[in-house]
Parts: structure tokens; C-alpha cells; sequence
């Protein structure tokens, strides 16, 4: 019997402004995953990389900005999609660059929002799309983030 695969890791960027907002990119409508979708910054972490050159590197190429800091981790957890295994950590984070000009991958993604705590129903087309709250929840967690509560630090 072959041993099941790891997981492939994944990272998520919850990208926080001065205001407090996350931003948010709605993915193209023929990618192969959640099409149409809103999504976070993120993608795999590639052979050889760690989790923090990982968001980094996914930052910069999704937005063009530079991460300044981790605040912390506000999620931990696996999902399957296309029958591969992924193990998803998603950071708050501050970042440097013009938060007004995201350099969207275009063929990627075709908007982008900034989200208050009470603008997370836009997130609600996910669930009708996808049929999954997670990013509603994730968005949702990162609000709910206070500076240095108990447990809130997470190494990388």
C-alpha cells in the first residue's frame, strides 16, 4: 500500500492597511481553482522555501508590494482540492508600496477590495460560488485580531 502524500503547504497573506481594512482580489473566472472567487494573497510554498520567503515572495508577485511584518497567524488548517491534500496558514500582515496600486497579476486576478469588518458579506458570493466560507472566515478572524493577545505569536 503506497503512503498518501503529504500535504502541500500553502500560505495566505491577510494584508492589513492603516484603517484596519484587508484586502482582497477576486481570482479570473478560468482559473481552475474557486473561479470567480475572492481570495486572499497566497499560494504553494514551493520545494526548498520556508513558509516566510513563501509570503513574501507571494506578496510581492501578487501586488507588488514588499511585507513589512507579521502580526500573526489567524488560521491553521487542511483542505482537498482536485484530490491534492493542501495544509493552509494564513498570516496578518503589514506591508510597504502603494496600498492605493496593487500590481495585480492580471491574468490571475481581476479586482481587488479593501474590507472593513463590516464590508465581509461582500464574501458571501464565495459561499454561493464555491459553496466555502473559509475566506469569509479567515477575513473575519483577521479583524477580530488585537495586538499581542495571548497566543497570538506564531513563528514562521
Amino acid at each position: 500500500m503506497t503512503p498518501a502524500a503529504p500535504p502541500r503547504p500553502v500560505v495566505g497573506a491577510l494584508i492589513r492597511d492603516p484603517a484596519g481594512r484587508i484586502f482582497v482580489q477576486r481570482r479570473s473566472a478560468d482559473r481552475a481553482l474557486f473561479p470567480g472567487c475572492w481570495d486572499v494573497v497566497g499560494g504553494a510554498v514551493e520545494p526548498g522555501e520556508s513558509l516566510l520567503e513563501a509570503l513574501r515572495r507571494e506578496i510581492s508577485e501578487e501586488t507588488g508590494w514588499r511585507l513589512r511584518r507579521v502580526l500573526a497567524r489567524v488560521a491553521h488548517t487542511e483542505w482537498t482540492a482536485d484530490g491534492i491534500r493542501h495544509i493552509e496558514s494564513d498570516y496578518l500582515v503589514e506591508v510597504d508600496g502603494d496600498l492605493s496600486s496593487p500590481a495585480l497579476e492580471r491574468n490571475k486576478h481581476t479586482e481587488f477590495a479593501w474590507l472593513a469588518a463590516e464590508d465581509v458579506t461582500l464574501l458571501d458570493e464565495n459561499t454561493l460560488r464555491s459553496g466555502s466560507t473559509f475566506i469569509k472566515d479567515v477575513v473575519t478572524a483577521a479583524h477580530a485580531w488585537r495586538a499581542d493577545p495571548p497566543g497570538s505569536r506564531t513563528a514562521l
